[in-house]
């Protein structure tokens, strides 16, 4: 027992110092005082990463030139920075050298390379061992002639100014055209000709049909022709979203829900924003801006004077086409009366659930009833009665039985009138014993935040499963597999919903689907890997249960696109699964642990 207490009171000294404050920089230790033998507890002397960042090089550049990085580290001495290099559109950085002395530089003979652009960064490591990489910088490498036509952007529309530049002419007079081919065809036609230095053009896309075009410059000078890199898949989109607003209701109050519907045939919609405008206004204000489905937003309409509104949605599309919906007018806002509302406790319930609900009374509220039944029927029962705000009850969904069930909320104000919500129809209470338990994406390969060979996504079960109900005589040994991951907009969602789902040639694969919340693929494509399907047995939180490894392998189709997205995935499991023992495994999507960030 001396022992246990003696290293319950080093835990105890450990825990204190972990709490308090920031962290930084401590030397400090602690001697516990027992018979046992002597304990010490040393905090580190270093845990901040390093500060890194790349000097902007020219650009062009030629020959041989000195390629510098600045790093600094506020506790200990920086031990390296390695600068590298990567042809833009390229997968695989090039290491140009490891420097240990300021200043972090080295050469870099761009003759050894070929001409075009190049992003450069640099990685630092301290003494501690904690590494840091800079942002990108670019530059141009043209140590011959060299044709560049400056990218106008994923998306065109309306006129779109283009820009070519030539490197290491020398004296000759070159004209410049510049042409466009349908994406892949390689059919090539003239946006604009002869044009003379600064060699600039504007492209009317609006006589262009909406599709994906290449494009590139050409200049000629006597009987030398070059030809610049191909500018590949510009989306010209000049067709402007359709863009609805859903009637809110009259007369309103409370915490109401304002939606609207949008689609866009091509790039896809960026954002929708719901605007309301009380009589007397000339002034539209925004109530809320939406980017992914459903278009909607919980609104506490308490917050407006009362009075009389009309309402409207304008949607953007992600090429910056705008549409504005019909106006919703004459929908009075009258707070002066009981008003509640029962909040979603979403789609599916498992477990101890919190149910909520909103009530306001110029009478003063009373008491709050939330309550539930079976969908579809009258058999209504009392969850819980709460007399204070916020109005809330936690119910364990264990006493009932799986299903879908309605709920409503009850207020009783002052004088004794009562006021029933609206009812939150079909809400799944699903306590099966197997479920999904998280879903994440591991980077393998050279680009964060896009789907690359060597990345890998890892499906995570509650218990050991039944390996052949995910598909046929699988033992969990590597299984050829096909990934296919489809823009949001293929599947009926928005841009940033784009979905990636396992399958594999001749069987079924039961992982059901994973929604990476996201844009990942370009707009209106689908990307596959040949990829390998694993099956391991993990212990998380003492318990034996089965986790799935897909690893990404080559990829078709040449879509997959880097995403700046921070998101939680969110993977909907297939009900076909099964456990040890026979049990259905539950299909209530599973968000992504851990903090937002990018995958892959």
């Amino acid at each position: 027992m001396k022992r246990i207490a003696a290293l319950l009171a080093i835990v105890s000294i450990t825990a204190t110092v972990a709490a308090v404050g920031t962290p930084e920089f401590s030397s400090a230790s602690f001697t516990s005082s027992t018979k046992n033998t002597v304990s010490t507890v040393s905090a580190a002397a270093d845990w901040t990463p390093p500060v890194v960042s790349m000097i902007q090089p020219a650009s062009p550049v030629r020959d041989t030139v000195l390629v510098t990085a600045n790093a600094s580290d506020s506790d200990t001495a920086i031990a390296s920075v390695t600068l590298q290099y990567l042809p833009v559109g390229g997968s695989s950085w090039v290491t140009l050298c490891s420097a240990t002395v300021s200043p972090y530089s080295c050469s870099w003979d761009t003759k050894l390379v070929a001409d075009g652009s190049y992003d450069l960064r640099a990685t630092a490591t301290d003494a501690a061992g904690y590494s840091t990489t800079s942002a990108t910088a670019r530059t141009t490498v043209a140590n011959s002639v060299l044709v560049v036509l400056t990218n106008p952007g994923e998306f065109a529309r309306g006129s779109v100014p283009l820009t070519t530049s030539l490197y290491n002419g020398g004296t000759s007079t070159y004209t410049v055209r510049v042409q466009y081919s349908l994406a892949g065809a390689n059919v090539w036609k003239d946006i604009c000709t002869n044009l003379a230095s600064p060699y600039t053009c504007s492209w009317v896309t609006t006589g262009y049909a909406n599709d994906y075009y290449d494009l590139r410059s050409v200049a000629v000078s006597g009987s030398s022709t070059y030809v610049s890199a191909t500018v590949a898949d510009v989306l010209v989109d000049n067709l402007t979203p359709t863009v609805t607003m859903t009637d809110p209701g009259t007369p309103l109050s409370g915490t109401r829900t304002f939606a609207a519907t949008a689609t866009d045939a091509h790039s896809g919609i960026a954002r929708v924003e719901i605007q309301y405008l009380r009589v007397g206004s000339s002034t539209y204000s925004t109530l809320c801006t939406v980017t992914a489905l459903p278009y909607s937003c919980r609104a506490d309409t308490t917050a407006l004077p009362d009075g009389t509104y009309s309402f409207r949605a304008i949607a953007d599309d992600t090429a910056g086409n705008r549409t504005t919906s019909a106006v919703i007018s004459n929908r009075v806002l009258d707070n002066t009366v009981s008003s509640v509302s029962m909040e979603d406790p979403g789609a599916f319930i498992t477990g101890t659930a919190t149910l909520n609900a909103s009530a306001s009374s110029s009478a003063g509220v009373t008491s709050v009833r939330i309550q539930r039944a079976p969908t579809g029927t009258p058999t209504w029962a009392d969850v819980c009665t709460d007399t204070t705000s916020p109005y809330s009850c936690v119910w364990n969904s264990a006493t009932v039985a799986d299903g879908l069930y309605d709920f409503q909320a009850i207020l009783v104000d002052g004088s004794g009138k009562v006021t029933t919500s609206a009812i939150v129809t079909a809400r799944r209470v699903d306590n099966t014993p197997l479920r999904g338990t998280d879903i994440q994406a591991a980077n393998g390969a050279a680009t964060v935040g896009k789907m690359e060979p060597g990345d890998k996504i890892t499906f995570t079960y509650s218990d050991l499963v039944n390996l052949t109900s995910i598909t046929p005589a699988w033992t969990g040994a590597a299984l050829p597999v096909t990934i296919r991951a489809q823009d949001g907009n293929v599947v009926g969602l928005s841009n940033t919903d784009d979905t990636l789902s396992v399958e594999r040639a001749g069987s079924t694969i039961n992982l059901g689907t994973v929604n990476l919340k996201g844009d990942y693929v370009k707009s209106g494509k689908t990307v596959t890997f040949a990829s390998a399907m694993t099956a391991a047995t993990i212990t998380v939180n003492g318990v034996q249960v089965t986790a799935v490894t897909v690893t990404f392998g080559t990829a078709t189709g040449g879509a997959a696109r880097t995403s700046s997205t921070l998101a939680s995935m969110v993977w909907t499991p297939s009900a076909a699964v099964r456990d040890l023992y026979g049990n259905a495994n539950s299909a209530a999507p599973v968000t992504e642990t851990g903090a937002l960030d990018r995958e892959f």
